[in-house]
Formats: C-alpha cells, sequence, structure tokens
C-alpha cells in the first residue's frame, strides 16, 4: 500500500514537472489570407492549434478538411486553429486554398522564419498551445489514426 502512494506520488509530482517545463510558443506576427495580420501573443486565453503546412505537402491536404471540422465543432468553446504556409510564391498557396477552401486562419511564413523558431522537423508540424501561451503537445505529419487522439488532446484542453 505504501508503495503504491509513493508511486503515485511521484508520478504526479513528475506530471507537474513536465507541465512546468512546457515550452512558451514562440510569438509571431504574420500576413493573413482574409487581410490584416494574426499574432500569436493576441490569441492568449484560447487553445490555439498551430499547423506548418506548404502547397506540395501530401498529408496537408488530408489536415485541411479535418481543421476544418475541428473549427466548426470547437471554434465556438475556445479552440483557434491558425494554419502556417510556407510556400515562397504565393500563388501555390493560393491555388492550394481555393481547392481547400479553410474556415480557420491561415498566415503566410515564405522565408520560413517563424517556422525555424518552431525547429519544425517536416510537413505538417502542428502544436497545441494552451490558453496561457505554453506548447502542450506537437507532432508531426497527418494520417487518419492520429485525428482521434488530436481531437482528444484538444478536448481535454478546452475542458470539454
Amino acid at each position: 500500500m505504501i508503495k503504491r502512494v509513493v508511486v503515485l506520488l511521484l508520478l504526479m509530482v513528475f506530471s507537474l514537472a513536465s507541465m512546468a517545463e512546457a515550452k512558451i510558443a514562440p510569438d509571431f506576427t504574420l500576413p493573413s489570407y482574409k487581410g490584416g495580420s494574426i499574432r500569436l501573443a493576441d490569441l492568449r486565453g484560447k487553445v490555439v492549434y498551430v499547423d506548418f503546412w506548404a502547397s506540395w505537402c501530401g498529408p496537408c491536404r488530408k489536415s485541411f478538411p479535418w481543421m476544418n471540422a475541428m473549427h466548426k465543432r470547437y471554434g465556438t468553446k475556445g479552440l483557434v486553429i491558425v494554419a502556417v504556409n510556407l510556400d515562397r510564391e504565393a500563388a501555390l498557396a493560393n491555388q492550394f486554398l481555393k481547392e481547400l477552401p479553410p474556415d480557420f486562419h491561415v498566415v503566410f511564413d515564405p522565408r520560413g522564419d517563424v517556422a525555424k523558431r518552431y525547429g519544425i522537423p517536416g510537413m505538417p508540424s502542428s502544436y497545441i498551445v494552451d490558453r496561457n501561451g505554453r506548447i502542450q503537445y506537437s507532432h508531426i505529419g497527418f494520417t487518419e489514426t492520429k485525428k482521434a487522439d488530436l481531437e482528444s488532446r484538444i478536448k481535454a484542453m478546452l475542458g470539454k
């Protein structure tokens, strides 16, 4: 019995320590697809799904309909999706967006400055940022098998 209590206490301490170590999401201000700009710091108080993508990325074509569904399902509950495009040629991004219209925010980082600050390992790379601006989860790629896990993490952070 005492061993179980000690193990539970240790697990709680390590969980709290890992939460405390969550990295602050690098701030950015980038031009928006719909005009104006988006600043990540202005979204504090919301759960933000930051997704880095490019027009040539096959899995990105699958993630856009899913992000539209997540925006529709949880947008009024505190979720904000910001998809950061890394195409150097705006025409390529615009063609992609014409084919897969987003219901969420799309911003442009053609020089990849923000992507470098996040240290993205590949496409797509996504980060779930909590209401305090800390990255709580990140992943690379997008497959059908990841959908349920990602949605579960988003729901948990929204408190739903």
